[in-house]
């Protein structure tokens, strides 16, 4: 019975498609339309990387995250608070958007974005420049409350996560099959760790307070909101007309049939309706020219509904297949594991820095700033991100039969036997997320207090393994599931990261609180008014579990590859 089904693509559906394109185009046109989708293309991923570029604006927290707590009054648990609120909307909302990014395209979602960023920045801007409000049972004669400003950072964080998902899924789906979609990938997400790095700098070299003594003080927060929110709606606005994906259907008729040769489209609904069907038929040639006409109009209107069937059936179906696949959970709490620590070290570079030095101390005298360490984590991480995207286009071994793999099939996707030399893309994560592992030990045995000009090497080593994780987890995400349903694939293992934020946040809030407590009462201080820590024990307890969870993560990805069922089991070449 297998052998005689028909495919769902039949002949004359796809001669009816090209009777109306191919046969009627010269040569010429044809490879004149063939440039012209490579130019759309390219666009396309140009104005993908302007909008990475911008929509990381959130990584610069750290700019004027400690301001809060100066100016606003906020305590520590309040600050992580608002990016928290950040984090969750940023991360909760991804499968949401990634699934409507591969059902309506990138453009609507670059749309939203613009209106979301614009609203979010001009509300915290307001909040900040009215002053403190109801902190510690003390109310001041001005200030909005503490939840408007939360309510402005979850909403930079939807924006964030659409300006995000659109333009990486446009150079996922635009490239993710070419010999180079490592870089491809890579290069966006780079661009978007790259965001923090300019942003900052603008935020303190150019859009700084004056002191009275003429030299340079902490960002203008409200002005450096003002810049986000008008530079973040251009380029949302801008990405609404040129991010596009070319040839979508080309990717979905290639899935669809890959999943009838793989077996498992026998009892499916919609492939017996499309076999039974008998196809739509050719034009009568008796019919008259005005007949054949509107024959023809019926029925490529017909065959247009019948592609946006087929295109919905596939993407709900990649989207249950996805979910039922047990690696695909092993791989999203293996990801939650490391990328939590790291999410929550970058956020409060700020206030780490402050606990290295007496709060006595004057802060233009600790040899860093918080903008120095964002700009170092955004450069690692962006170099990481492209090294590693190039290494795996490079080293890791190339897969052969795709991402529908059975226990029938598996053997056609084994490597030839005078294969080159190759590493697997699951060991380059690994080594990605030791690097984690090792900055937060570093950070947690002390060497750095008291020497701030030592937090360089931290920065450097979490900023990389945080940068190399989200190039190769959405990677290795579209050599195993392909990349028709990318946007809602990597949407729902990008989810994880928001609580792994939240928690290790509200470690280490905890631990920060606690530790400034036990400053203020060695020194005598009033409690309800020193809401800032110093030594070691405000952070060494938190980076020791950071660190012990990233090697459970590790564990994880070792499962989800070597382990009963794993992907090498399955013959997958990841």
């Amino acid at each position: 019975m297998a052998n005689t089904r028909t495919p769902l693509l039949s002949r004359d559906t796809s001669s009816l498609r090209t009777s109306s394109s191919s046969h009627s185009l010269s040569s010429l046109e044809r490879h004149t339309q063939s440039k012209a989708r490579e130019v759309i293309r390219y666009v396309a991923f140009s104005s993908a990387i302007l909008s990475c570029l911008c929509a990381g604006s959130i990584t610069a927290f750290s700019l004027y995250g400690h301001l809060f707590q100066e100016r606003l009054r906020y305590t520590q648990l309040q600050v992580n608070s608002v990016i928290i609120g950040a984090e969750l909307a940023m991360y909760l909302p991804v499968p949401l958007f990634g699934y409507l990014c591969d059902r309506v395209g990138p453009a609507p979602l670059s749309f939203v974005s613009a209106i979301l960023f614009g609203v979010a920045y001009l509300l915290a801007a307001f909040t900040y420049k009215s002053g403190a409000k109801d902190i510690s049972g003390f109310t001041h004669e001005r200030g909005w409350p503490l939840s408007v400003m939360v309510l402005a950072f979850c909403i930079v964080g939807m924006a964030t996560t659409c300006m995000y998902i659109s333009a990486v899924t446009t150079c996922a789906k635009n490239f993710g099959r070419g010999k180079y979609r490592g870089l491809a990938l890579a290069a966006p997400i780079a661009a978007f760790g790259l965001s923090g790095m300019w942003l900052s700098q603008v935020g303190e070299r150019v859009l700084y307070e004056h002191l009275p003594n003429g030299k340079r003080g902490d960002v203008d927060v409200f002005k450096f909101f003002l810049f986000l929110a008008i530079t973040l709606l251009a380029v949302g606005l801008l990405g609404t007309f040129l991010l596009k994906v070319v040839n979508e259907e080309e990717l979905i008729d290639e899935a669809v049939e890959e999943l009838e040769r793989s077996g498992l489209l026998e009892d499916s609904e919609f492939f017996r309706r499309a076999n039974g069907g008998g196809g739509y038929g050719s034009v009568d040639e008796r019919l008259n020219d005005e007949n054949a006409e509107a024959r023809r109009v019926e029925e490529a209107k017909a065959l247009e509904e019948e592609e946006a069937r087929k295109k919905t059936w596939l993407l709900n179906e990649e989207t249950r297949r996805f979910v039922k696949d047990h690696t695909m959970w092993s791989l999203a709490l293996g990801f939650f594991f490391i990328s939590g620590p790291g999410e929550a070290f970058i956020t409060n570079i700020g206030t780490i820095i402050r606990t290295l030095y007496p709060p006595i101390m004057n802060p233009t005298v600790i040899p860093t700033s918080a903008a120095t360490h964002v700009s170092i984590v955004a450069i690692t991480s962006t170099v990481a991100r492209l090294l590693f995207g190039t290494l795996t286009d490079l080293l890791a071994p190339t897969s052969v039969g795709h991402h529908y793999q059975s226990a029938s099939n598996s053997l056609a996707s084994l490597p030839p036997r005078n294969e080159r030399f190759t590493i697997s893309r699951i060991a380059f994560l690994i080594a990605s997320a030791l690097l984690i592992a090792l900055g937060q030990v570093i950070l947690a045995s002390g060497v750095i207090q008291n020497h701030a000009e030592r937090l360089w090497i931290v920065s450097t080593l979490i900023g990389s393994g945080y940068g190399a994780i989200f190039s190769l987890t959405p990677l290795i995400i579209t050599v195993i599931w392909g990349v028709e349903n990318f946007g809602t694939n990597w949407g729902i293992v990008a989810m994880v990261p928001a609580l792994g934020a939240t928690v290790w946040g509200v470690v280490y809030s905890t631990v920060y609180q606690w530790g400034a407590d036990k400053t203020a009462a060695s020194r005598d201080l009033d409690l309800e008014e020193d809401v800032l820590c110093y030594g070691k024990q405000c952070y060494a307890t938190t980076f020791w579990a950071m660190a012990i969870s990233v090697l459970a993560g590790c564990g994880l990805l070792l499962w989800a590859w070597k382990g009963r069922g794993g992907w090498s089991q399955r013959g997958i070449a990841v």
